[in-house]
């Protein structure tokens, strides 16, 4: 009998790749537009997987719906899991599975696209040139080759971005409790994070989202950073406290601010949302600023990551319905 699997927060772009390799597995897949929360679980009735994407909510009342309607696993397909209450799924015996890495040259690439984008002004010129504006006022940028890069978080995303900006030529610095070896092979240097927030011309952010990191950069820890300074996050949203991070903008001390997440983005990251009032004024000012650029957590979207992403999903999957060992089960929290 073919294992059942609702996919929640479906899309289109998601939709083709899960169909090409269910070829391979023969899973019976039903796709659901809706967000996961407890209002929607119902949904799922009778299907022993769901499979739920970063924006969907899996807290404990949403898991006990799950639960009793017969879904035995929870697939993520994403890498983060601080949207799901896991002592919850302990407790209704939801082995929780997630996709721990899939393409890191992904994020990276675009970690550094922003960069670029956000040094050289390419949105601005953009736009100017579709208008017949081809005045180069405000464009002026700086050579990415002698500045100082801090990469917070040097797992394999941070990694990546490290060699990138080696290449530029850059002085790279990085934080992480774990040293690379063959990172400071290449002439990056581990420093506190204190310390390279100080040096750092550029602070890009990689590490996983805990209550420790939670706010890491905060009002203190902007203060100790270069006036002017860039500051990219392609991790997660809630490691930069938005309102400190406005107000260093608004002072000028932050130069420019590159995101591809922001810590209040369920509901309105991944949706449509062009015919309506953002309600969301922090959101709503941080768009007012002409140093700011956001993109709506698109920097996983490349080819090769969301196929790493649904071959590891459906291999989970297959592996839970054999009965075989589930390698990238999220650990308890008990």
């Amino acid at each position: 009998m073919s294992m059942d699997v609702a996919i929640f927060s479906a899309k289109k772009f998601e939709k083709a790749v899960f169909d090409k390799w269910n070829l391979h597995y023969g899973f019976d897949l039903k796709y659901l537009e809706a967000h996961l929360d407890r209002e929607s679980a119902p949904l799922a009735v009778g299907k022993k997987v769901v499979c739920a994407f970063v924006s969907d909510t899996l807290d404990a009342a949403t898991l006990e719906i799950l639960a009793a309607g017969g879904c035995r696993l929870i697939a993520l397909r994403s890498a983060g899991f601080n949207h799901v209450d896991l002592e919850a799924a302990e407790r209704w015996n939801l082995p929780v599975l997630r996709v721990p890495a899939y393409s890191p040259n992904a994020i990276a690439e675009h970690t550094v696209g922003l960069m670029l984008s956000l040094n050289r002004k390419i949105h601005k010129a953009y736009n100017r040139v579709r208008e017949g504006n081809f005045s180069l006022e405000g464009l002026m940028g700086f050579d990415f080759s002698g500045r100082s890069v801090g990469v917070v978080g040097t797992g394999l995303i941070g990694a990546v971005v490290a060699r990138i900006m080696l290449g530029f030529g850059c002085r790279v610095l990085a934080s992480d409790p774990v040293v690379q070896s063959d990172l400071e092979a290449l002439g990056v240097k581990y420093l506190p994070v204190d310390d390279l927030l100080q040096q750092s011309d550029i602070v890009t952010l990689h590490c996983p989202l805990t209550p420790e990191t939670r706010h890491l950069i905060d009002a203190r820890r902007l203060a100790m950073m270069k006036p002017g300074v860039m500051l990219i996050n392609t991790g997660r949203g809630a490691l930069i406290d938005t309102r400190a991070v406005i107000n260093g903008l608004k002072s000028g001390h932050v130069g420019y601010l590159g995101l591809d997440v922001y810590e209040e983005e369920e509901g309105l990251f991944f949706e449509d949302g062009s015919e309506k009032i953002i309600s969301d004024d922090v959101f709503a000012r941080l768009l007012t600023f002409p140093n700011v650029l956001i993109t709506g957590h698109q920097a996983f979207l490349t080819r090769e990551a969301l196929d790493s992403i649904v071959r590891t999903t459906l291999e989970g999957v297959r592996a839970f319905d054999r009965g075989e060992p589930l390698v990238n089960k999220v650990p308890s929290r008990r």
